[in-house]
């Protein structure tokens, strides 16, 4: 248990004892107000300090449980055990302390009581009326028998005199004056009282001055007095006072403050109610939070063992050997069975050593075959005897297109049907080694594999056997090999056929030069024939041509340049011969720069830009007003720049879409095959590459076919350098 929560416990007991006993008048200080609000204070300072301390150990249980800690439950349901068992004997006793409040404050307001306050002070003001109406009707007495006498008063005032100090003096009275209007004393009696007669309180004057007497009731003196105006004298009005019992003023004056003081009571009876119950809620909280505190501090002591041991195996399971169960005398027979679970860990310490030794070296033959793997070109997957991938190598993810965490596990039939077909029959053979050559599409192409199954067997004979698949790309390699052979194949009908050409053209011209005019009969024959003759040699002089260039391609001379003039002067010449032809163009804001040979670039993209056109031309299958579109556009992307050729053309075929880059292989009737094959090697002389691709979809519904170019951009630094040699050329 921590030492604030002690603390606040105890401060919250010692508390809760002292409000009890001032509350029931047990104690030197009175339950007042002020002492009812101040407890109240201090009470909800040490419930809301018991609020926290106990909102902290319940939000560190939740969260311990919501994290699955050890004993977490246990130790939930012993604190909410502990809970219940003391609220629910705290919470009885509040509710009845509550009634019993209620009901003694309803005997201070019942009827009867207020009966008996109203009649003590009923009492005390009839007694002083009573006076007040003696003294009332004395006074008008007295006011009649002066008013007689006006004559006196007007002849002989000293004779006026006398007859007031015998009025005065024979009717009981204190004090008697005459006063004018304003207050001022016209004579005033001698009655020989031991108190000097008071001023008539302002305004009693005044009030007088109607005919009606005026009665001057006792409020501080025990003193009651009245003033009458005299209706035979002018502006005389006579004011007379008379001495009260003083004990009974002064006992209606503590009836009347204990009066007003039982009223104020009443009104504030609900006040009273609430801060008694404040009080006694307070009370009730401090005792049912002071036993959920308890209970917590218990339940952690019962629990701590528990959740150490539950906590020390957890750390075993996740293979942590090093943990120890601190052991407690205290704890009982929770300290046995920790000292046998720390024996229990040595052992297994002890084991695991020898099984780590163990798995240390069979990792290093697995790192030392994962190093060799990785480091083999050829792509190398192993597959199981139920055909599921095993291992797949770096190599085999870049040439195939797959990612190792996907595939591991899955049937090589499922990610590479081609590969799976060829396993397949390999397994069936039953022959340790079986080679085969596929074919199919990989990254966007149509690439070549050489395809290697070997079985691998086990020491055992009834082992399953497992499977290596070796995988080699040799795309490149067979299309260089058939570029060469074309390439000789070149030479040699620029050797063999274009000799004789310029023979049989001169001999076809000399032929119609000389019976051109001799021949009359069937003559339109005779020159069909011979144009025909002239204009196919021409036909086959112009592929011999084609042939010899793509045998004898230069080697480029390269130089710094901007790839947007070529791309437009390519576009710019093929548009202006098709002008049915939609052409668009997009280059970008910023230039394309890179080591180039502008010649023979310019080729290359005119052959490409020429190609779209003619698949247009070609392209049987489009609408009449349907407009032919070429898009030429280039961007830079980091190190590179691509530039792609877009037509809504007839479109490149599915099948051997690869061999339209070797000599020879055209789509159309009069091509020669060689315009691609050109530009390909154009491209792979300068550090690129050229890719077939369909049409985007964006881009006419995917009609069409996309002539992708990807060659090297001049680095950052060489741009500068680029611009600057540009800017000195310019000058």
């Amino acid at each position: 248990m921590a030492l604030p929560g002690v603390v606040a416990v105890i401060a919250a007991l010692i508390s809760a004892a002292v409000s009890f006993v001032i509350l029931v008048g047990l104690g030197p200080v009175a339950p007042t107000r002020q002492v009812t609000l101040t407890l109240i204070a201090i009470n909800s300072a040490l419930i809301l300090l018991l609020v926290v301390l106990i909102g902290r150990e319940i939000h560190r249980i939740l969260m311990a449980r919501r994290r699955g800690k050890a004993a977490a439950r246990l130790h939930v349901r012993i604190v909410a055990l502990f809970s219940l068992v003391a609220a629910i004997p705290a919470i009885i006793v509040a509710l009845v302390a509550s009634i019993t409040l209620d009901v003694g404050l309803d005997r201070w307001f019942e009827i009867r009581t207020k009966a008996i306050v109203g009649s003590s002070l009923s009492i005390a003001e009839s007694y002083v009326q009573e006076n007040a109406r003696n003294l009332q009707n004395t006074a008008l007495s007295m006011a009649v028998d002066l008013d007689r006498n006006r004559v006196l008063y007007g002849l002989d005032r000293t004779g006026f005199q006398q007859l007031l100090n015998q009025q005065a003096v024979g009717r009981g009275l204190a004090h008697a004056a005459l006063v004018h209007g304003d207050g001022s004393i016209i004579m005033r009696a001698d009655t020989r009282a031991d108190f000097p007669m008071p001023d008539p309180p302002p305004g009693s004057v005044r009030d007088a001055a109607s005919g009606d007497a005026v009665l001057i009731e006792p409020r501080t003196r025990n003193i009651v007095g009245s003033v009458i105006k005299l209706r035979e004298i002018d502006d005389a009005y006579l004011y007379t006072i008379r001495l009260v019992d003083p004990e009974v003023i002064r006992a209606r004056q503590i009836v009347r403050a204990n009066v007003d003081d039982y009223r104020d009571l009443e009104t504030s009876r609900a006040t009273v109610q609430l801060a008694f119950a404040l009080v006694y809620l307070g009370l009730t909280l401090i005792i049912v939070l002071s036993a959920i505190w308890t209970g917590i501090a218990v339940a952690d002591r019962l629990v701590r063992p528990i959740r150490r041991l539950i906590g020390a195996a957890d750390e075993v399971a996740t293979g942590n050997l090093d943990v120890s169960v601190p052991v407690r005398n205290s704890d009982g027979d929770v300290a046995s069975l920790g000292d046998t679970f720390n024996k229990m860990l040595l052992q297994l310490k002890s084991q695991r050593n020898e099984l780590v030794a163990a798995k240390d070296q069979i990792d290093e033959r697995r790192r030392f075959s994962e190093a060799v793997l990785a480091s083999v070109s050829a792509g190398i997957i192993g597959v199981n005897t139920d055909g599921a991938i095993t291992i797949v190598n770096r190599s085999a993810e870049t040439m195939l297109g797959i990612r190792a965490a996907k595939s591991l596990g899955e049937k090589l039939q499922n990610v590479l049907p081609d590969v799976g077909s060829v396993f397949e029959i390999a397994r069936g053979s039953g022959r340790s080694v079986y080679r085969d050559q596929v074919t199919f599409f990989r990254l966007g192409a149509e690439r070549t594999f050489n395809i290697q199954i070997t079985v691998e067997k086990g020491d055992a004979d009834e082992d399953a056997p497992s499977y290596v698949v070796t995988v080699d790309d040799i795309t490149d390699l067979v299309q260089a090999q058939r570029a060469t052979a074309w390439a000789d194949v070149a030479r040699r009908i620029a050797h063999e056929i274009k000799n004789p050409l310029t023979p049989i053209q001169l001999s076809a011209e000399r032929i119609r030069r000389r019976y051109g005019k001799v021949i009359t009969e069937d003559r339109e024959v005779f020159d069909q024939c011979t144009e025909t003759i002239i204009r196919q040699v021409g036909d086959i002089g112009r592929m011999v041509d084609e042939f010899s260039a793509f045998a004898r391609m230069p080697k480029p001379t390269m130089q710094a340049m901007d790839l947007r003039e070529a791309l437009r002067e390519a576009s710019f010449l093929v548009e202006v011969s098709r002008s049915d032809i939609a052409f668009e163009r997009d280059f970008g804001d910023e230039p394309l720069l890179g080591t180039f040979d502008s010649r023979l670039m310019s080729q290359a993209f005119g052959n490409l830009i020429k190609n779209a056109a003619e698949a247009i031309e070609s392209d049987d299958t489009r609408a009449s007003d349907e407009p032919g579109v070429v898009r030429i556009s280039a961007r830079r992307e980091n190190d590179t720049i691509t530039i792609d050729v877009a037509d809504n053309g007839k479109g490149l075929p599915r099948e051997n879409r690869q061999r339209l880059l070797e000599p020879y292989m055209t789509t159309r009737d009069k091509g020669t095959g060689l315009g691609l094959a050109i530009v390909k090697k154009i491209v792979e002389d300068h550090g690129g590459r050229l890719e077939l691709h369909d049409a985007p979809a964006e881009f006419h519904g995917g009609r069409g076919a996309l002539i992708r170019i990807v060659l090297p951009a001049a680095a950052v630094g060489d741009e500068a350098k680029m611009d600057r040699n540009e800017q000195t050329t310019d000058v």
